[in-house]
């Protein structure tokens, strides 16, 4: 028997790339599997959180499966990764766009222009289990030997509680910049009304950005470390902070934790375009999983 929900999963992940996808990267293809399809199948594994070797033993297994993916054969597990180290990141953001447009015609807010939540998480880049990170730090006095780990951030929908937009790269690292493109990102799939940020990304060429480029509404606490702030939007956030409508960014922490207990909170890989690759997944996914 399949996995609860899997069947209903691989069906809408294959549809929803089928719209986007062509079938075949060049003419010289073999054709005997299609974006589409491939791309479905690594959804599925960020869906499960199975590795390569793991997808490949699935689809064996599972008749009913292979024949929602419209499969003849099962693909070899090296197919898969190589399709995914040369998947361009466009690709999964038009998917992840074609998936915020059905979300958003499923549901009954119409075209209210929504408001939105800036925020990032960390993802570990190994399957190594974290008991085991935490016995090699107290073995060796507190020191690590993991001094990286990937920083993903997106920009969600608080009320669909969704994800518009997102980007991926290796931490620690000052994500005050990120913000602009991030929001441009998210106001192609859906007007924005208001953006929503923790104090990381208090800036007044920010606040700027958001409100005379996008026409919204921008609430970020000024940053504490940095004193009285000097710009005129920073200063009446210090004045008179809107804390009833900065209340509604804690559902993005709502969304990373449904992500990281239902799907996962690994981006795994050997190199960092693949790790970047698979974060992006993971945000895809949970988009399929919220149709």
């Amino acid at each position: 028997m399949p996995e609860i929900g899997l069947l209903p999963f691989a069906r809408l992940a294959l549809d929803v790339a089928t719209t986007v996808l062509p079938p075949y990267r060049t003419r010289f293809s073999k054709h005997q599997f299609t974006q589409p399809q491939l791309l479905a199948i690594l959804c599925l594994m960020r869906y499960e959180d199975w590795t390569f070797r793991e997808a490949e033993v699935r689809l064996r297994e599972h008749s009913e499966l292979r024949a929602v993916l419209r499969l003849s054969s099962v693909p070899d597990y090296t197919t898969v990764y190589r399709f995914l180290r040369r998947l361009p990141d466009d690709a999964i953001e038009n998917v992840l766009g074609e998936s915020v447009r059905r979300l958003r015609r499923s549901s009954r807010r119409g075209r209210r222009r929504a408001c939105v939540a800036v925020d990032g998480t960390g993802l570990s880049p190994q399957a190594v289990s974290l008991y085991f990170v935490r016995r090699i730090e107290q073995h060796s006095r507190g020191k690590t030997r993991y001094r990286h780990f990937l920083k993903w951030l997106v920009v969600a929908d608080v009320d669909r509680q969704i994800i518009l937009a997102q980007r991926a790269r290796q931490g620690p690292w000052c994500d005050t910049r990120a913000l602009p493109g991030l929001v441009d990102a998210a106001s192609r799939s859906i007007p924005i009304g208001v953006v929503l940020a923790d104090a990381e990304f208090d800036s007044e060429a920010n606040h700027r950005h958001v409100r005379d480029t996008l026409g919204a509404h921008s609430v970020i606490p000024p940053n504490p470390r940095r004193g009285v702030p000097q710009g005129e939007i920073r200063y009446q956030m210090h004045r008179a902070f809107p804390r009833p409508l900065y209340r509604q960014r804690a559902k993005v922490e709502t969304v990373f934790s449904v992500i990281k207990r239902k799907l996962s909170a690994r981006a795994p890989g050997r190199s960092l375009p693949t790790q970047i690759r698979q974060a992006l997944l993971l945000g895809l996914a949970y988009n399929l999983y919220r149709l």
